[in-house]
């Protein structure tokens, strides 16, 4: 899809992970009646088969509810923006904030290694606060605990191991003044050790994407010159 769509029409992707939802309850149903069929039909042998089934079907009933329960669209590319749309919330990132995007890479011994996401490092991340819903902090605050064990385990390998760093506190001031203070704080802080650690202000997880993190940069990096090109 090339930027160009930018100047008419919204750029809508859709998670990888939301796809098939429908699909994934139609296996569940079905693993369910072939699970009824070996217990109800066959011997009792057949019994643990049967029970094996309907496990499956569970599974399938779960991840088929999850998958529906996602929005349709995961990410609307605008002239203005890019938004994200999470079961959770959403968040906003204006282009003019938009300092730098690409896959970031940590340190696996003397190699570099590509993360599966892509990272936008902001020019005013205080302003990012006031574009995302609290119930998405919450949720990103879990998800981005492995980062944060990542940059631990970077300043382990050289020879600065610090035990608090995976501790946020609760108190940020922005820097106009403005006082953050509960999770809001909390994810702020976190946002400025990652940015820190990783070179990045915002992750976002190529399963909420619909090809590889490297193609959703350079689709963002398209977007970006034909909106410069608009601008002239």
């Amino acid at each position: 899809m090339s930027g160009n769509n930018l100047q008419s029409d919204a750029i809508h992707i859709r998670s990888a992970s939301a796809k098939n939802g429908i699909t994934t309850f139609l296996v569940g149903i079905v693993l369910a009646i072939f699970g009824i069929i070996f217990i109800v039909a066959f011997p009792p042998l057949f019994f643990l088969v049967g029970i094996l089934f309907l496990s499956g079907s569970i599974i399938a009933f779960v991840m088929g509810y999850h998958k529906l329960r996602e929005p349709k669209y995961s990410l609307e590319i605008t002239k203005e923006a890019i938004l994200y749309h999470h079961r959770k919330g959403k968040w906003r990132i204006t282009w003019d904030n938009i300092q730098r995007v690409d896959v970031p890479k940590v340190h696996k011994g003397i190699a570099h290694v590509e993360l599966e996401m892509v990272g936008f490092r902001l020019r005013d991340p205080d302003r990012f606060l006031d574009n995302i819903s609290l119930r998405l902090i919450t949720h990103l605050l879990t998800e981005q605990r492995p980062l944060v064990t990542q940059i631990i385990a970077n300043d382990c390998d050289s020879g600065n191991c610090y035990g608090d760093e995976i501790i946020d506190d609760v108190n940020y001031k922005c820097v106009d003044g403005t006082l953050k203070t509960g999770v809001t704080a909390i994810f702020a802080n976190r946002m400025r050790k990652l940015q820190q650690g990783l070179g990045y202000d915002i992750y976002l997880s190529v399963n909420d994407l619909d090809r590889d993190g490297s193609s959703f940069v350079r689709l963002l990096r398209e977007c970006q010159e034909s909106l410069l090109v608009q601008q002239r």
